[in-house]
């Protein structure tokens, strides 16, 4: 028979657990109103980015290409980035990203790990990457400035013909019950020309094609991983917001098993001590 007092202290470390899974849950819900505006809003800049830096290299020479948009020679290796959140508790968002690298690794050998967030460093320790950078991904909106040292590395390993090509691993938002992981090729940077929306007719660019579309393309870089920082910031918070609701409900559901328990245990023992009292009154003296 279960022990009424160790019954009790079940229902009160439920209810301590209950309380502090519903708080983390309204952390997430303020959260992820903000980290929405911020994903979402950038969403369409990126793509119109996307489609002007797409259409402007068709005007360009394939002997003319910068630097970002050619395949560096005599040289292998990947450089990866991996973005990943500070904290777990945000249900399978994590596996998801490690089961999505997993994937990547079997087809790539030699990779070299840029990691953002915590979690990511836990990721790559599990594979024995190469880390050359690890970054904190921070309890708040990303902010641009965290765009720029990673950036730095980026320059370093591909413009120095240390990689091949630059891949960045982030979830992505889909709604508050959907966040899927995803990897894009960063560099050598390559539109899809067959479903760009080209400029019709005569166009012309103050300053020249050339000189427009290096800054161009380094701008569209740096908001490629900006977005990717927004989204797994925002995945991160309807993650652990559905997460800690679901933790709250069924620590709801452990307390009214737990009381069920111990109002029965205590009738049971209650019922007992009645029988063992009725009984002595019929005993032989």
């Amino acid at each position: 028979m279960a022990n009424l007092i160790s019954i009790k202290r079940r229902v009160r470390t439920a209810q301590n657990v209950s309380k502090t899974t519903k708080a983390m849950q309204m952390i997430a819900a303020s959260k992820l109103k903000k980290a929405e505006d911020a994903a979402l809003s950038s969403r369409p800049y990126v793509e119109k980015l996307t489609s002007v830096s797409r259409n402007i290299s068709k005007k360009i020479d394939k002997d003319n290409l910068i630097e970002y948009m050619k395949v560096p020679k005599d040289t292998s290796g990947s450089l990866m980035i991996l973005v990943a959140p500070d904290k777990g508790l945000c249900g399978g968002l994590v596996t998801n990203l490690a089961r999505m690298l997993l994937i990547f690794t079997k087809e790539n050998k030699k990779i070299s790990y840029v990691t953002v967030g915590k979690k990511a460093n836990g990721i790559v320790r599990l594979f024995a990457g190469d880390t050359v950078a690890s970054f904190d991904f921070g309890t708040t909106l990303p902010s641009y400035d965290t765009v720029y040292p990673i950036m730095t590395i980026v320059d370093d390993y591909f413009l120095g013909k240390k990689v091949q090509d630059v891949y960045i691993i982030n979830s992505n938002f889909n709604s508050v019950f959907s966040q899927t992981p995803v990897i894009h090729k960063l560099l050598p940077v390559s539109f899809d020309l067959e479903d760009s929306q080209a400029i019709n007719g005569k166009a012309l660019f103050e300053p020249s094609e050339d000189v427009l579309l290096p800054g161009l393309i380094r701008h569209y870089l740096e908001m490629r991983l900006y977005q990717s920082l927004l989204e797994t910031y925002l995945s991160e918070q309807a993650a652990r917001m559905l997460a800690m609701q679901n933790a709250t409900d069924n620590a709801k559901e452990i307390i009214e098993e737990l009381r069920l328990l111990y109002n029965k245990t205590r009738q049971e023992k209650i019922t007992n001590e009645i029988l063992d009292i009725s009984g002595g009154m019929y005993a032989p003296v």
